[in-house]
């Protein structure tokens, strides 16, 4: 006879049995080791100071992970991977004004934006002096310009990273909780996905960006609200959220094409079309005022710089193959392009023939188009590759928790995928 206490036991997806607690030990001193590895070898100081704050806050969450399954163990593990890997790093670098060139761009840009109706300079002249982000970006920066930073707390209601930060919270919470209603959801679920969010922001995947940059998080955080709208049949809904999602980046696009396959996959092509529909409305809205104020910076800004046809020379050089050809020469670009061109018709034909049928599925496509993308482009970083990463790994933490016994095989499976990826992204 199974009693209540032991079908709670047996059915919690919070269990931490002694694989698990490996688990968690070699993923927490990992994370402490590429952090050092920053510190040693990085020349960015944003990046040495974060990884010498991350490593004491990854080897603190080893030691209490060592301590599994006992009470507060997980609990304090979490703790103190979130206290020196998120809060202390981004509180001292705030303090002391020190930020990744990104953040000065887009809080640039919001005071451009309040004086002259543009985020974009005329006449740019460094490569600091470009903002390749479509216009949506320059709202991050709207608290700082609007703030003074002459004391603590306007600094930090004013900086662009709390906002990123902020949005990409919401829209992850706001993602699982569209795909598991709170009626289904029980207080075991509800523990789960707390645990699994704070494991994911402590992870160096997105505390790393969260501190130091934080301009590509909400960008992922709304890409993965509009796929979790359109799994749950809500096409106006996602197609506004995807074109928030768009006004931030032009590398958005892929996801409304992803969305409206999977919408179509169970809601029929009049629903996608409802999707396109209101995500070309959300387009006008947002970005037909800055276009229109000025055309030529934003063509050359946001579309010519970041592929390397710009006036100044992009410093996206990462070793990839798509920046290889490029160095090549005019002939290497133009194959870069191709190949990347080609890569988008394969994703989309896939979508064509096999479209997903829910978030995961939708994800992993969209994950794949955007890998193919970043592999292929002229000019491009690593750090791009936050963005497929989270959301293969979120997509399912967010639909592997909080089930009952007959979702127990496919829980664990996507469980303990999850918790592979969010590791292997520790350990880059």
């Amino acid at each position: 006879m199974i009693t209540p206490l032991a079908r709670v036991v047996r059915t919690s997806p919070i269990r931490v049995p002694g694989g698990r607690r490996r688990l968690w030990i070699i993923g927490w001193a990992g994370a402490a080791c590429w952090a050092m590895g920053l510190v040693m070898f990085s020349t960015l100081p944003t990046h040495r100071a974060w990884g010498l704050s991350a490593a004491a806050g990854y080897l603190g969450a080893a030691l209490f992970a060592l301590q599994l399954p006992r009470p507060r163990a997980r609990a304090l593990s979490v703790a103190s991977a979130l206290t020196g890997a998120v809060a202390v790093p981004f509180l001292y670098l705030i303090w002391t004004g020190q930020a990744q060139s990104e953040v000065g761009v887009v809080e640039r840009s919001a005071t451009l934006l309040l004086h002259h109706g543009t985020p974009y300079l005329a006449d740019p002249q460094t490569v600091t002096d470009y903002n390749p982000y479509l216009p949506g970006m320059a709202l991050f920066g709207l608290p700082g310009g609007l703030l003074d930073d002459t004391t603590a707390p306007a600094r930090l209601l004013g900086d662009a990273r709390l906002w990123c930060a902020l949005v990409l919270l919401v829209c992850l919470v706001a993602g699982r909780a569209v795909l598991r209603p709170a009626r289904t959801a029980g207080p075991p679920g509800r523990s789960a996905s707390t645990t699994a969010l704070a494991v994911l922001v402590a992870s160096p995947l997105v505390a790393l960006p969260l501190c130091v940059s934080g301009v590509d998080l909400p960008l992922a955080g709304l890409c993965w609200l509009g796929l979790a709208l359109a799994a749950g049949r809500k096409p106006g809904a996602a197609g506004l959220v995807l074109a928030a999602a768009c006004s931030l980046k032009w590398t958005a696009v892929p996801a409304l094409v992803v969305a409206a396959a999977l919408i179509g996959s169970h809601a029929g092509s009049r629903a996608a079309l409802r999707c396109v529909g209101a995500w070309l409305a959300g387009i006008l809205a947002l970005m037909l005022p800055v276009a229109l104020v000025s055309p030529g910076p934003l063509a050359e800004q946001v579309f010519a710089f970041p592929v390397g046809r710009g006036a100044v020379a992009t410093p996206a050089a990462s070793p990839l193959p798509g920046r290889l050809l490029a160095e090549l020469g005019p002939a290497g670009w133009y194959a870069a392009v191709l190949l990347l061109l080609c890569g988008g018709v394969a994703v989309a034909c896939s979508l064509v023939v096999r479209p997903p049928t829910d978030a995961v599925a939708a994800a992993d496509r969209l994950a794949l188009g955007l890998c193919v993308a970043f592999l292929f482009a002229p000019a491009t970083r690593f750090g791009y590759f936050t963005l497929p990463l989270l959301l293969v790994i979120w997509a399912r933490l967010s639909t592997s928790t909080g089930r009952g016994r007959a979702g127990e095989t496919v829980v664990a499976e996507r469980s303990a995928a999850s918790t592979r990826l969010i590791m292997a992204g520790e350990t880059r």
